[in-house]
Order: C-alpha cells, then structure tokens, then sequence
C-alpha cells in the first residue's frame, strides 16, 4: 500500500485524529509575483479537504516512532560512497549540517561561512555530539532526510503534504496575504514566528525570545489553528523542486506531484552533477530567516533541499487526504 493510499481515509469532517486540525478544500493563488523568482507565477489551484499535524512533528513524537520502529536516521547511517563519486573516504562519515554562527560579519554568498557538517549530530544530537534533546522534548525533530520524513508519516498511517495542500493550510484561510497571520510582519510589535533578528549570521537579537528552535506552539496559530507553519524549522513536501511555478494550470492537488515517476531534470542540484542527489521543495522558513538573507518566512516561499540532506534547521508535519 503506497503513502498516499494509507493516508487517505473516509471519515466524517467532524472526527479529527488527534492533533490534528481539518483544512476545508478550494482553489487559490499558490506562490508570489512579488518576491523571488522561484514562487511566480502566482496561479490558481485547487486542493480537497484534509487534516494536518496542528504542529510540527516533536522529538517527542518522533522518539516514540524510533522506539517503536527502530528506525536509524539517514544523518545516523554510513554514506555509501558509490553515491558520492570523488569524495576521499576520510569525507564520508556519519553526521549532519549544524548552523555554527561566525563572530564577525561574512560573505552572504558564501553559506559555508556558518554552516558546518558535523560529526555525530543527529536529532538526538542536534548542535553536534556533546548536545541532546532532554529538554527539547515539545521542540520539532530536526536533521530528518526526506525518507526519514516519509517513513514517519506511513508508520503514523499519514503522508507528507504536497507543496499547494502546505502552501494553502499556511495561508489559514488569508486570500493573498503576504503572511500567514496578515500582511504586516509584526503587527503591533508582536513577533508572530520564529525567525532572525538582527545581522544574520553573527548577531541575533532573540527579540522573538528564542535564539534557536522554539517549543512548537510557542507563537500564536494561524486561522485554521494551526501553528509553526512560517519560522522555526523549514518543512518537507512531497513535491519535486521546480524553478518556478506552472502559469495559472488549475490543477488538483490531493495526491503527491508525480507520485509514481521519479525527479524530473531539473530537480536535481547543478552544482553537483556527478552525484545526481535530487531534491524536493521545502516550505515555510525556519529561525534562521532574516529580512537581510532567506526572506522566506511568507506561505508563498519555497527552496530546494536535496532530498538526501539533513540540518538542525529542516523538519517536517504530516497530513491525513479524506476520500470524497
């Protein structure tokens, strides 16, 4: 049975899972005409009905798939290095990409200048090897690939969202809105999300009151009631990166884009040609978002993420599809 069979399900609208919150379906405008060139065309799509996680999946949630399941994340596995041609085998250990802030201004072009593969992080380790998560039980699980992703969501018997069905559960029911709470960024002076205050990447002001991840209904819900979908930690969907969007293809978007092909050409990374690692769309920013780099703390941003990547940024929630 495939991820998108398990997870779909017949049920009245009135019987939520638990923790979750039901998305009524409709057509919208997905992406932005505004902002970077990857969101446009803004154009229309339509999506069923679903429910999704009210939050970001906790280490919590997640250590009780682990212990369940026995699950190694890819961050904990050997990499195999027929994957990776070229690379020296002292490069190929187990480990993940940690953010290491610099102490002095850096080159934004170059991302190199604070992020580090380290040794030993994992989600159990999620600043390197020496760290743990014994007090970050209600934080989202982070340095999760996309398989470990995917294999949470079918032990839970959920998918993970299409990009349109995450794009328009962010929204919260805001037609065109710049951001899922409104159109003004901190209403009143109120911090809404997770994300960077200060000049990224070396001074962060923690005015929203955190320096790294935050418990995940620490910031007010959007108008579905759902939390965490802009700051705090990107998320995965199921969709194949794109550079841009479709122009205005009303399109159904109850299943997984592409669901039983595999990346199309252009998902895969053009600074890695020889290794092939294709990637999936991310959505939502995380607390590294800053005005000055990554604006994407909007419902309309997306990335790229090679689908065989982990950080201590990137994490992921889980939708429920109800059958018609």
């Amino acid at each position: 049975m495939g991820a998108s069979e398990v997870a779909s399900v017949e049920r009245p609208r009135h019987v939520t899972p638990p923790n979750m919150i039901f998305v009524p379906g409709g057509t919208f405008r997905m992406g932005s005409d505004k902002h970077y060139p990857e969101e446009a065309p803004a154009h229309s799509v339509s999506v069923d009905g679903f429910f999704i996680d009210r939050t970001p999946v906790t280490n919590c949630q997640f250590k009780d798939f682990v212990r369940a399941t026995g699950h190694k994340t890819f961050a904990e596995i050997p990499p195999d290095p027929k994957n990776y041609p070229g690379a020296l085998p002292h490069m190929l250990y187990v480990g993940s990409l940690v953010f290491t802030p610099p102490n002095r201004p850096v080159d934004l072009k170059n991302w190199g200048e604070w992020w580090a593969f380290l040794k030993g992080a994992d989600w159990r380790h999620p600043y390197g090897p020496r760290s743990s998560i014994n007090a970050l039980d209600h934080h989202p699980v982070v340095h999760v690939a996309y398989a470990d992703a995917l294999a949470y969501a079918k032990w839970a018997c959920k998918d993970l969202p299409t990009e349109a069905e995450w794009e328009f559960a962010a929204r919260g029911g805001l037609e065109g809105a710049e951001f899922a709470w409104g159109d003004e960024f901190t209403p009143g002076g109120k911090h809404m999300a997770n994300t960077w205050q200060g000049n990224f990447p070396h001074q962060n002001l923690c005015a929203d009151g955190f320096d790294r991840t935050s418990p995940v209904t620490a910031f007010p819900p959007n108008g579905y009631g759902v939390h965490d979908m802009i700051g705090n930690v990107w998320e995965w969907t199921t969709d194949w990166w794109s550079a841009k969007h479709t122009a205005d293809a009303l399109k159904a978007c109850c299943v997984p884009q592409n669901p039983h092909g595999g990346p199309e050409a252009g998902s895969y990374n053009p600074r890695q040609p020889t290794s092939k690692i294709p990637r999936k769309v991310i959505k939502g920013g995380s607390h590294l978002c800053a005005p000055i780099y990554c604006r994407r703390y909007r419902p309309a941003a997306r990335h790229a993420e090679d689908v065989d990547t982990s950080t201590s940024h990137l994490g992921f929630r889980c939708i429920i599809r109800v059958k018609r």
